[in-house]
């Protein structure tokens, strides 16, 4: 529910009552991940998707109820040859959603809610609306609620902060909130969204219960260097899948805000010093676009040994050669040079700007979900693979 943090916190503010439905376990082929989230406000307005539309009205329908009778509930939607057009999903999936209700008026200060303390009586809903309207702030922050258990603990909430202190509580004693937000904070150190399993004395136990640990952070970033007209495409794309985008250029002529008007960020300076002194993590995309040596150098060895998602860059093969032994001269391991995705994007035949840049989101998207680029046609596994978010580094 937290991808819908900025719209709650306003219907909690003005203290409307609304149901959220989340996406909280999914089986086989389903068009949403955990974590995903409609929500249907008491004037029957809604936002967000669970999945795609194929079981949304009956999700629409539990949220009246819930509404109605103040129930929280997990329902299983799946896929059978019989009702394969009725309520159900056509993919071939299963998806679990947890209904949760939320009343009017629950707030704390005025115009937002208040969190229970550690140990204190925890209502369900007072937790994931701190956590609402902590994301809706701009604040990093966890919610992890039980979602499959003891009916006595259904929803129990937590909410995480990155320095590790909680608030709210499971109902099922201290140990399990330790572990709990100890599991959440994993969680939100990486910026992920997921499910642990756990047992009710706080160990790691499948058959005990199962937690959804949601995830609200700052967009990851995507560092653009190099101020050319492939740039300002690839910003527009970086903006499109969700990233913060700074665009870098040693040359001010270039880096303007009138060629890049989406950046979030434009830097005029040695692309390798601005690297050196500016904050990157596990899910920073850098994409080098200078093709110039005295920019390329420098900046990929210092971006080659970086904790970071994908390290990208343009050029032609013969470029690619020449680079490559260039930084070998400088230092750079046969593992760190690994890492560079160069000549960058995928095979797409692209030409022009726009679709270049559609080749390197094409490319990092792959790297992220562990996906391998091939037409989805030539293939006969699942389109969504087990487990390969759980590979993903979390771009």
């Amino acid at each position: 529910m937290l991808d819908l943090a900025g719209p709650l916190r306003e219907w909690t503010q003005e203290g409307r009552a609304f149901a959220v439905a989340t996406v909280v376990a999914v089986g086989g082929s389903a068009p949403r991940p955990p974590g995903a989230a409609l929500a249907v406000c008491g004037d029957g307005t809604v936002i967000g998707s669970v999945s795609g539309g194929c079981v949304e009205g009956a999700v629409y329908d539990l949220c009246l109820q819930a509404l109605d009778d103040g129930e929280t509930r997990v329902e299983r939607f799946g896929y059978s040859d019989e009702d394969a057009f009725a309520v159900g999903l056509t993919c071939g999936g299963t998806i679990d959603v947890m209904i949760t209700p939320f009343p009017a008026g629950r707030a704390g200060r005025p115009g937002e809610p208040a969190a229970p303390p550690t140990g204190g009586p925890v209502p369900h809903t007072a937790v994931p609306l701190a956590a609402v309207a902590a994301a809706g702030r701009g604040e990093p922050v966890a919610l992890a609620r039980v979602v499959r258990g003891p009916g006595e603990l259904l929803g129990g909430a937590l909410l995480v902060r990155p320095g590790g202190a909680y608030e709210g509580g499971l109902g099922g004693g201290p140990a399990l909130d330790r572990t709990a937000a100890a599991e959440a904070r994993a969680l939100l150190d990486i910026g992920r969204t997921g499910t642990v399993e756990l047992s009710e004395d706080g160990s790691h136990c499948p058959g005990g219960l199962t937690l959804l640990v949601e995830s609200a952070v700052p967009p990851p970033r995507m560092i653009v260097f190099g101020a050319i007209d492939f740039a300002s495409a690839l910003v527009r794309a970086g903006k499109f899948l969700g990233y913060h985008v700074t665009v870098c250029d040693a040359r001010s002529v270039f880096a303007t805000r009138a060629r890049f008007p989406e950046a979030d960020e434009i830097v005029v300076d040695w692309p390798d010093r601005y690297l050196r002194g500016t904050r990157t993590d596990r899910r920073t995309v850098l994409c080098v676009l200078t093709h110039d040596a005295k920019f390329d150098v420098p900046l990929l060895t210092e971006a080659l040994r970086l904790p970071v998602a994908y390290v990208g860059a343009m050029g032609s093969r013969r470029t690619h050669e020449d680079r490559a032994r260039r930084l070998r001269e400088e230092g750079v391991s046969d593992s760190e040079l690994a890492r560079l995705r160069s000549p960058i994007g995928l095979d797409l035949g692209a030409r022009t700007p726009e679709e270049t840049a559609l080749s390197i989101a094409a490319e990092i998207v792959a790297m992220r979900h562990g996906g391998t680029g091939a037409p989805l046609t030539d293939m006969d596994r699942p389109i969504h693979a087990t487990g390969r978010e759980a590979a993903a580094q979390g771009v």
